[in-house]
């Protein structure tokens, strides 16, 4: 039998999921996690290197595939299944893989249902958890079903939907694919994606290059058809293929000829309205605009297509940046010529909220430093958990002031190594002058490391140290991270009596929400944003695209209040230092300017902008 790489991906991987239900060893249910990964993302079929005749060296070639995963790609090619995921399939029920994305629905919750009640997909459950079934089941009471019940709305709802920084990863490696043909020059992705909202339907990706002119465009759109990542062919046409992806996404993709590659970008990457917006403008001007060229209605002639400076300009208007392209005033501002100029990654000078192995991160006090120092940032600030967060490791009053003393020691050494033109700033010159920038100047001033803590707002909103602690650190974040189910009233209390005490000089992510899987607490912004103004606190943009909070509404409204505004990236290991690019995109999306954010500044600067100690 024929199977292809995307049908072998979906078998390990739900094997994997059977596995967690049957609360199998972990190692075992990650190496079939990562089989299907690497199984993917591969664009030699496997199934003719899982033949007889094959050598079965190739497949262990692939990093991810040993041998007992072989045998089982073996057994898969051969069969379209293998011997453990037929064991599962007599134990469990396909269905219950969807269980496992429920909010409270872990592996051992979704095999005592079953065993209990033989619930065995969302709908039965729902049934159960509406006619009372689950309250004499052990740990699940009234409050459990109702979150359980908002779980399953929430699911239902957001099922379709993909976070950015996931739909982002799926167009780079489609893109990637599809550059294996020649004469593919460029790929961008347009849509909600390029606008950056928080989450995507759909992914649009547009093509252009020699490839794709009228007369050649065949052989790219079968390339284009025939990708190995492809689950499912929707549709293709002369210039357009549409399919799915194994995990749901679906993906339109369109070659385009460059002289209507920038009308094409227009079209494909403003809200509805805002494409509304700007037709409308056109016809007033005689002009009709569609995704092929801006034109004029009396005799068709191309007023403009190639780009997308030229269709705007040519409807007498400023270039609108993608993040703004939500008929939200973008229009009326580029008329005008009063459109902001939006901060950029390059504006960031410092970061300072992000976690070391001291708590629950991944790398140590130094290896954090010297990756943001390799990201071009002047500062940063450690601050692991306290001790509430016990899952994290948290740190209690002495653990803090013994990890602020290490961060403190690290900040000296780069310093020293500074003072000695030695380390880690010294090397990103010497690497920038290798790679010839023109604006290469010597670092004037040594990288700084704050010493800090995000320290938690307890339920009555007391903070998780003591203020003699606080006293002694350089920053305090601090942050709800339990008890998400007070109404508004006592969780708008709880954070404004937190605001309240003399150290707090952030607050982390506001509102708690968790992008398509947390809905935000039950808090009140309308008082909280004037408060935390009035009281000189930052409120944060958490940069992590899983929070994405405050959201670029929200933002809006901080700026409104006259909050001091910082983004931070929450990172847990160096690579999440890169997460800032995430929230640069809500802040743009927010129409933020270097201004309005505080961690734009030099160290002192911003040093002085936070709220003063009394």
């Amino acid at each position: 039998m024929s199977i292809d790489n995307i049908t072998l991906a979906r078998l390990l991987d739900e094997t994997a999921s059977l596995l967690e239900i049957d609360a199998a060893d972990p190692f075992r249910i990650r190496s079939y996690r990562r089989a299907a990964e690497a199984v993917e993302q591969q664009t030699t079929p496997l199934a003719t290197l899982a033949t007889p005749e094959a050598d079965p060296k190739a497949l262990l070639a692939i990093p991810g595939i040993g041998k007992g995963m072989a045998a089982n790609i073996r057994d898969l090619v051969t069969t379209g299944t293998m011997p453990l995921r037929e064991e599962l399939l007599q134990k469990y029920r396909p269905t219950m893989l969807e269980l496992l994305r429920l909010p409270g629905m872990g592996p051992k919750t979704v095999a005592m249902l079953y065993s209990a009640l033989e619930i065995a997909d969302i709908d039965a459950l729902e049934a159960a958890a509406r006619r009372g079934d689950l309250l004499s089941l052990p740990r699940m009471g009234q409050k459990f079903t109702d979150k359980l019940l908002k779980g399953i709305e929430d699911h239902r709802r957001n099922a379709s939907r993909f976070r950015i920084d996931i739909a982002r990863g799926h167009a780079e490696r489609v893109s990637e694919l599809i550059r294996q043909f020649p004469g593919i020059d460029t790929i961008t992705p347009a849509g909600s994606l390029r606008r950056g909202r928080e989450s995507c339907g759909d992914l649009d990706l547009l093509v252009t290059g020699p490839a794709c002119e009228s007369d050649v465009v065949a052989a790219a759109v079968e390339h284009v058809a025939t990708l190995p990542l492809i689950d499912k062919l929707l549709a293709r046409g002369q210039n357009k293929v549409s399919f799915n992806l194994r995990k749901g996404l679906q993906v339109d993709v369109r070659l385009l000829p460059r002289a209507s590659y920038g009308a094409a970008l227009q079209y494909f990457t403003g809200s509805k309205h805002h494409n509304v917006a700007l037709r409308q403008r056109a016809i007033k001007r005689g002009l009709t605009l569609n995704e092929y060229a801006l034109l004029r209605l009396e005799d068709n002639q191309i007023i403009a297509a190639a780009s997308e400076e030229e269709i705007y300009n040519a409807l007498d208007l400023d270039y609108i940046p993608p993040e703004l392209r939500e008929n939200c005033g973008e229009i009326e501002a580029a008329e005008k010529h009063i459109l902001p100029r939006l901060i950029t990654r390059a504006d960031i000078r410092g970061d300072v909220h992000m976690h070391t192995h001291e708590s629950d991160g991944v790398n140590s006090i130094r290896e954090m430093a010297e990756a943001a120092i390799a990201r071009g940032l002047e500062y940063i600030a450690i601050t692991d958990h306290s001790k509430n967060l016990a899952m994290t490791n948290g740190m209690d009053d002495k653990r803090t002031l013994a990890h602020a003393q290490r961060i403190r020691q690290v900040s000296d050494e780069l310093a020293a190594e500074f003072a000695a033109k030695k380390g880690p700033q010294w090397a990103r010159y010497q690497q920038r002058l290798n790679d010839g920038e023109p604006e290469s100047v010597e670092p004037s001033v040594p990288f700084r490391l704050l010493a800090g803590i995000e320290v938690d707002i307890l339920a009555d909103g007391a903070l998780d140290l003591e203020d003699d602690t606080l006293a002694q650190l350089d920053i305090v974040v601090a942050s709800v991270h339990s008890g998400f189910n007070q109404t508004e009233e006592e969780m708008t209390a709880r954070v404004l009596r937190a605001a309240e005490n003399p150290y707090v000089q952030i607050l982390g992510h506001p509102t708690g929400r968790k992008v398509l899987k947390r809905e935000p607490y039950r808090i009140n912004l309308e008082q909280l944003l004037p408060a935390a103004a009035r009281l000189g606190i930052a409120v944060e943009h958490n940069a992590a695209p899983a929070r994405a909070d405050l959201s670029d509404i929200n933002l809006r409204k901080a700026k409104e209040f006259g909050c001091k505004i910082i983004c931070n990236t929450d990172a847990h290991s160096t690579e999440e230092l890169d997460q800032i690019d995430d929230g640069i995109v809500q802040l743009r999306r927010a129409w933020l300017t270097p201004a309005d954010l505080i961690n734009t500044q030099p160290l002192e600067a911003f040093l002085a902008s936070l709220r003063p100690r009394q």
